[in-house]
């Protein structure tokens, strides 16, 4: 799968509640969702971010509740994949039952400015940072996490395998 859109960088410790507020959990519909993405940690993001973007955080991304409302939200504003220099454990696994990909790089947080474009190439692992010859590696996604992705999720990949065996 390659990836490629503008950055957008948060910092450490992001936690689910910055990514999506609690205020917001009274409804499940990705769109509702997806349009407070983000709010608490920069209100303009929604507004400003272009479908295919990509999120970059610090240490700890996700960390706080285990919504899964996190990740739904940051999919469904068309957030192409989020990579930071780690994520909260249950944020990780969420974020691939929910189709979202991500990918850990403490190198490549500190070495882009916000605004850079780059592209992800999930199959080689490889990051590449538009106009410069910086590239970073990254563990590739494991083919099944990528079925997960491509189907949209753990829920629909399961329902894909269910009728495929029919």
């Amino acid at each position: 799968m390659i990836l490629k859109g503008k950055v957008w960088k948060f910092g450490d410790n992001i936690d689910t509640d910055a990514i999506i507020p609690a205020r917001h959990l009274t409804t499940s519909d990705p769109k509702e969702l997806a349009s407070h993405c983000m709010e608490d940690a920069d209100t303009g993001f929604i507004t400003r971010m272009k479908t295919g973007d990509i999120i970059l955080g610090g240490e700890n991304f996700g960390c706080g509740s285990s919504r899964e409302h996190a990740p739904i939200a940051i999919k469904a504003a068309g957030v192409s994949c989020v990579i930071a220099k780690s994520f909260a454990r249950i944020f990780y696994r969420n974020a691939f039952n929910m189709g979202l990909p991500i990918f850990e790089s403490k190198e490549l947080v500190d070495a882009i400015t916000e605004g850079e474009e780059m592209t992800v190439d999930s199959a080689k692992g490889i990051i590449t940072i538009s106009g410069s010859d910086k590239t970073f590696t990254i563990n590739p996604i494991p083919p099944f996490m990528e079925e997960l992705i491509t189907d949209g999720g753990l829920m629909k990949h399961i329902a894909r395998v269910k009728k495929r065996k029919q």
